[in-house]
This record gives structure tokens, sequence and C-alpha cells, in this order.
């Protein structure tokens, strides 16, 4: 499960288009940043995605993923010309592939690696999706098959496509468009394959074209409507076209942190399914999914500017800024589905699940200067948007190293703020079990 949102420049602050994403994963699947450079690549060589090959291309852009350890695509990512693309799951009614397949992540890897811009992308990725199809297991410890939905973003021009199998729709957005776990394209969109229609025809799902629309037609009800997907889409959507004309990358952050109406009092243990933006595993077959992950993009035309948690649950995390052409710091090797000390994603780990032991007492204790620091960070990037690549990467360096001591910090402080009210039984239960699983020591 996840949220993706993008604000084109009709509804910024500024006029420059915002892009922003969580990734919800299952919580022992880390997650992690990884760039890979631009390559030539020799005539007739094959590129081997997470299960299948396919031919290459001579020349591949740089990008910049979020990404699930185990999967050679991603949910996220931007690249060298600043098109950020994101994806979701979404359940049709069309079988899925369980057999080996090019995922919807490794898909939209592919569309950033071969793509200098958000329309050339929908093209590549649209003839790939013909071509080869997509499935494949996209779980980790746990069996999950989705078709896929993207929104697709550039300075000019911003994309959502939804996928059903090989069959897909594309509509051109213009200012607020968020995506959940839904199809969302109706009665009218921009571009679509060829057989859309005819296909639902042909098998019942409405009589002509006049009767169709995609998301009745293509959705499979049982599971689009347990993801809560259109709840989240709804709150997304309704929290941004508020602020409409004044969005920034700062408030994009604050959308996906949301927990819903309950504010403050918002609890992790409760409520059977995951129906906030900002998700949180839980105990049962429904909430087994959390924000692993969340991106941010301010897609200016010169020098966009992006801003990764490379940690889980946005709202125990803080957004760090990065540049494609100026690298990375060092986070150390790739975490894996066990703790490892040395990895950025397992070393915020222990804040974040010792948060939730109490969660509205222990959040207190450091959401107020998790904010002034990002806001720092935010200001002084994109004031050094337009930087030396040095002066650029010095930054970043700071600001992730800045965050790391900010964060050791609030783990003590953590440590030291009691439990008084922890989560009921079978949460506690549940939240044991993916420690243990994860051989993570708790304290």
């Amino acid at each position: 499960m996840c949220d993706t949102v993008v604000v084109t420049g009709e509804a910024a602050l500024g006029g420059v288009t915002i892009f922003g994403k969580n990734s919800d994963r299952e919580p022992n699947e880390a997650h992690h940043l990884a760039y890979y450079p631009a390559q030539d690549h020799a005539e007739g060589s094959r590129v081997h995605l997470t299960y299948i090959e396919i031919p290459q291309v001579k020349h591949t852009y740089a990008v910049l993923l979020a990404k699930p350890f185990n999967i050679w695509g991603a949910e996220m990512g931007v690249n060298e010309h600043g098109v950020a693309i994101g994806n979701e799951a979404v359940f049709t009614r069309i079988p899925y592939i369980k057999t080996e397949a090019m995922t919807g992540m490794d898909l939209l890897r592919l569309g950033l690696e071969r793509s200098r811009d958000a329309y050339q992308a929908l093209q590549v990725m649209t003839a790939l999706l013909e071509e080869h199809g997509q499935g494949g297991n996209c779980g980790y410890q746990h069996p999950f098959y989705y078709h896929n939905s993207f929104i697709i973003a550039d300075a000019k021009q911003a994309w959502v496509l939804e996928t059903a199998d090989r069959h897909w729709a594309a509509l051109e957005v213009h200012g607020v468009y968020t995506i959940s776990n839904g199809i969302t394209i109706r009665k009218e969109w921009d571009i679509a394959s060829p057989d859309l229609v005819s296909y639902a025809v042909e098998r019942g799902w409405c009589k002509s074209r006049d009767d169709f629309d995609f998301a009745r037609c293509y959705s499979d009800f049982l599971y689009t409507r347990f993801s809560a997907c259109r709840y989240r889409c709804q709150r997304s959507a309704e929290l941004l076209n508020a602020q409409r004309g004044r969005i920034t990358p700062g408030l994009v952050m604050s959308v996906l942190r949301d927990h819903g109406a309950a504010g403050s009092e918002w609890r992790p243990d409760r409520g059977l399914s995951g129906a906030e933006i900002c998700m949180h595993v839980g105990f049962g077959p429904i909430r087994v999914n959390q924000t692993v992950g969340s991106m941010v993009s301010h897609l200016h035309p010169e020098h966009p500017t992006h801003f990764f948690t490379a940690t889980a649950a946005p709202c125990t995390s803080i957004f760090k800024p990065a540049w494609i052409d100026s690298g990375l710091p060092e986070m150390g090797a790739t975490p894996q589905g066990v703790y490892d000390p040395e990895t950025l994603f397992w070393q915020h780990e222990r804040l974040h699940r010792l948060t939730l032991q109490d969660y509205p007492r222990r959040i207190a204790a450091y959401c107020t200067e998790r904010d002034e620091l990002e806001q720092r960070f935010i200001g002084r990037a994109l004031e050094l948007a337009a930087a030396p690549v040095d002066k650029r990467r010095a930054f970043t360096e700071e600001c992730f190293s800045a965050a790391r001591q900010a964060e050791a910090n609030w783990l003590d402080r953590v440590r030291k703020t009691p439990a008084l009210n922890p989560p009921g039984w079978l949460y506690q239960k549940a939240w044991e079990g993916f420690n243990r699983q994860a051989r993570i020591p708790m304290d």
C-alpha cells in the first residue's frame, strides 16, 4: 500500500511542480537509497530485472532510487533530467501473473533510466508493458501480487498512468492529483491502450464505450475496498487542495505524515485496516504494510531538489536533501531484512519502534525539534539548489549527519520517557514477532 501525490505549477507556491510519495512495504523489508550513474551499453546487451531479462537500450540515464533492498526496481525515484516517478499497487479483475515477470517497480526504474521527460517515460513504460506484461511476486516474506498505477512528473508535465495487466489509461494532470491503491481514472482519459474498452465489453463488464468506466469495470472490489485507498486518496487531495496556490515541499511532507482527523490523539494500535497516509503496520491480515520510506521532489526546471527520509515512518523521520549530480553521503552497507546497526535504515528503527510503545507521549518528546530541523534543511537546500556541486554535496552530508545525531539524542530521550499508555496486547504481540524476525535489540 502506498500514497503518491503531485502538485503542478498551477497549484504550488512559486509555480514549481512538487512530487511526493510514501513507500509502504513489510516492516522488516529494509528501504534504502541507491544511485546508478548514466551508462552506455553494448549493442545486443540485456538487462536482468528482478526476475527476467529484457533487451537493454544503448544509453541509460543516471537515477536516484528509493527502493526495497530485495528488488531490482524501485517504488520511487528521479533521474538526471528531473523526471520523478512513484508507483502504487492496484487490484484488478484480471488474474495476476504469479510466475517470474516484469514487476511494476522494474517498470518504474526502466522509465527513469530511458526517458528525458515525463511524456517520454509514459511512452517507454506503456510500450514495455504491452510487450512484456507485468507480474511476479512483489512481496518480501509474504507473497503479494498486484497490478500498478504511477504518477510520472517533470518540471513541465505530470501524468497519472493506471494499468490492469497489459491494459492502461493515462491522464495529464493539472493542479493536484493523488493516488493510493485503486484505479482513479473513470470515463475520461487522454491516452489509452487500444483494447481498453473492448476488453471490458467482451467480458460483460460494460455494454459500450458510453457505459465504460475504467475504475468500475477493472477494479477488484474486495481488495480495493480493504486497501482503504479511497479514504487515503480523498484525504491527501483535500489537505493539498485546501492550500492550493500555497503548497510547498514542507506542506507535502506534512501530508505524507498525516494520521487523519485524530491528530495528536492518534494511536497506531487502533483500527483493523491501515487507513492513514502515514501507514503503520498492526495486528491481523489487513494491516501488513507500513511506510518504510518517503520522498518529496521540488522539480525546478533547472535545478531540481529532492528530499528523502531513507528511513521508516515519516512521522518519526526527517526529510534530508539530495541532488542527483552531487551524490549520496555514506549510509553504510545496503540494509537487509535483519538488524544491522551500521546501516541508516536499521539505526532509525530503534527510535521508530520504541516510539510506537507509547506513541502520543514519545512522539511529543521530539516532533517539534524534528520539524524545526527539517525546515532548516528545506530552506537552505532550496537556497543552494543552483550552487556548485561541492557545496551541495557538503550540505547533503551535513544534513544526514545532523539528522543521525538528532535521532541518537531522541532515542536516548525516548528511552527515558515511560510508556504509560502502551498499545493493546495484540498489537504488542505482532511487533514482538516483527522484532524477533529482524533480530533487533529492543530496550
